[in-house]
């Protein structure tokens, strides 16, 4: 098990910069999740920690070792890529054994490395297959233990289970997270779906646009987010976002037809316009309070998920579980409890409350 540590690391591509200033500190055997939506630096991230892509500036260490000019085959990084990349032509045996081939590893060294990492992803019965004799699932499997009996100081993933369909995605998600705690390893994986993040991770990273938004656990982005955008993209569905007014120590909501709440003011609040944010899962049905129209309900067994709109136009999601009931074109009444609301900076989009 080794840390990484990243230290003001920066990405540049000729004058335009996509990476700005990271710093990071990833501990021995965590499981640290990269996330964010396309185009926000998390793939290059991790790319330059494989060392496949050059750092413009500051400084990559992986195991207390300085790795920033080292070659991605001196770092003790071993990296699983979206695509399988296995050779069509060899078995899933040779396919997993290769890299320690073409290093001249003994022979029975490889047999036992690669009988080792097949038993912990139990792809014993498919060793002589090739891959086009695979699942996506299994073929994914098999470029993990290509990883794993390398014996790597770190483990990237870089999205490796985009490809699959919704059944195994979960499947992998399971498997992998037993994975890291057999092996007890450092890995870093990188994706754009806040699930995984939330179901995988020890620590996550939120990404926006080069920058680091956020680190901590997923309860502890779940529950204090520092910005609207960790708050709507953690958790799913996202948090509703409604403008309000601060002012006499209550939040008006214009859009739920002037609806006030009242709100403890700390020093650091003062009155004029906000965003009101509140789950799904804290808005619930009552006789009496707001009302509005329902658009469409997506029913998923155990929990339904109600869309509604207001009159200004806004959008507004609740969930539903138990015996909570309604129907598509119907009113329904809406409570909601200053407890649960989040208030942010509409110009700074960062929390105040």
């Amino acid at each position: 098990m080794s840390n990484v540590s990243l230290k003001k690391i920066v990405k540049k591509y000729e004058d335009i910069q996509v990476i700005h200033g990271v710093d990071l500190d990833i501990q021995p055997g965590e499981f640290c999740v990269f996330v964010g939506p396309s185009g926000c630096g998390k793939s290059t991230l991790l790319r330059m920690i494989a060392g496949l892509e050059e750092t413009s500036g500051g400084a990559i260490e992986i195991a207390g070792q300085d790795v920033t000019e080292a070659d991605p085959s001196e770092r003790g990084v071993a990296m699983v890529f979206q695509t399988y990349a296995l050779y069509p032509h060899m078995t899933v045996r040779e396919n997993m054994g290769f890299g320690l081939k073409m290093n001249k590893v003994p022979k029975q060294e490889i047999t036992d490395k690669v009988d080792k990492a097949a038993k912990i992803l139990q792809l014993g019965p498919y060793m002589e297959r090739k891959p086009k004799a695979l699942s996506g699932g299994q073929r994914q499997r098999v470029a993990i233990g290509r990883a794993i009996v390398r014996g790597p100081q770190v483990f990237l993933f870089d999205e490796p289970l985009s490809n699959l369909d919704a059944e195994l995605r979960v499947e992998m998600r399971v498997e992998l997270a037993h994975l890291h705690k057999e092996l007890g390893a450092t890995m870093i994986y990188v994706t754009h779906d806040q699930v995984e993040a939330m179901t995988m991770a020890d620590k996550i990273v939120v990404l926006r646009a080069g920058h680091i938004e956020q680190v901590g656990s997923p309860l502890e982005l779940y529950n204090n987010p520092h910005s609207k955008f960790v708050a709507g993209f953690i958790g799913s569905p996202g948090m509703n976002f409604l403008k309000g007014e601060m002012a006499n120590n209550q939040v008006t909501i214009p859009a739920l037809g002037n609806f006030c709440l009242p709100i403890t003011i700390t020093s650091t609040i003062s009155d004029g316009s906000v965003w009101v944010g509140i789950r799904p899962q804290q808005i619930t049905l009552q006789d009496q309070g707001p009302q509005l129209e329902v658009d469409i309900i997506e029913h998923l067994g155990g929990v339904s998920y109600m869309h509604l709109h207001t009159k200004t136009g806004e959008k507004l999601v609740v969930e539903l579980r138990g015996t909570d009931t309604a129907t598509e074109c119907s009113m329904v009444a809406l409570g909601i409890s200053a407890d649960n609301v989040m208030l942010f900076d509409p110009q700074t989009e960062q929390r105040i409350l």
